[in-house]
């Protein structure tokens, strides 16, 4: 049933809007500025553990831009990135920097000094702070000169709590026994957390039915029927 959850759950695309916060507030509101192009750092940096959400912001930094009329371009591995000219004003998502062959961390480094001039940025995800990237001396300085911030995982304390806010902000409520019920028997990360919140939204708006724990297990268990019919 674990996995069940999450596999109901259709994922929306990431944005800010489904990603929750917690301590990272003041990160997600660098990157909202980034993509509006009122920042003035060309480049910001976010770091972390694997599943704190970096890809998600990142890409939701890419669609915030898109939708506010900027060229913006998600690159899921430094090998992807072109050694084209940016557009004027472009901004450029560059995931997993830490992985740069030598071919690539030179057009990194000839991307990020581009970007400036043009009135671009550029936003990089990586396991570790700048300062400890396994990069070349330069531009692992460039990634530096920007801001950085640490994406943090919520603490299982404060999912419960975090989980009740992000469903009031979308205009539903969830009871205690409910969200108990989703954390004992669900994935933990909150990206999975909170595609399941959305899906559990739409299937009771769908049946016009409040979100309960029977409503919750009558979900689940519709899954595992499916499941054993396949």
């Amino acid at each position: 049933m674990t996995q069940l959850v999450f596999e109901l759950a259709a994922p929306e695309p990431p944005g800010f809007a489904n990603f929750v916060p917690g301590n990272n507030v003041e990160a997600v509101a660098a990157l909202r500025a980034l993509a509006a192009g009122t920042l003035a750092e060309t480049g910001v940096v976010i770091w972390g553990a694997p599943g704190v959400g970096k890809s998600h912001l990142l890409r939701a930094t890419v669609a915030a831009a898109t939708a506010a009329g900027r060229v913006a371009t998600y690159i899921d591995a430094p090998r992807d990135a072109s050694a084209e000219p940016p557009a004027p004003g472009a901004l450029v998502a560059v995931d997993a920097v830490d992985t740069a062959d030598a071919t690539a961390q030179g057009r990194l480094f000839t991307l990020y000094n581009a970007l400036g001039p043009a009135g671009g940025h550029l936003v990089a995800a990586a396991s570790q702070a700048p300062a400890q990237l396994p990069l070349r001396d330069d531009l692992r300085t460039r990634l530096g000169y920007g801001l950085v911030y640490e994406i943090v995982a919520l603490a299982d304390a404060d999912k419960a709590a975090a989980l009740a806010a992000y469903a009031r902000g979308r205009g539903f409520r969830l009871a205690d026994d409910v969200i108990a019920y989703l954390l004992a028997h669900g994935r933990r990360d909150m990206a999975s957390l909170v595609a399941t919140l959305l899906a559990l939204d739409h299937r009771s708006l769908a049946m016009r039915r409040p979100i309960t724990v029977p409503f919750l297990r009558e979900w689940l268990q519709r899954g595992i029927d499916l499941d054993g019919e396949r």
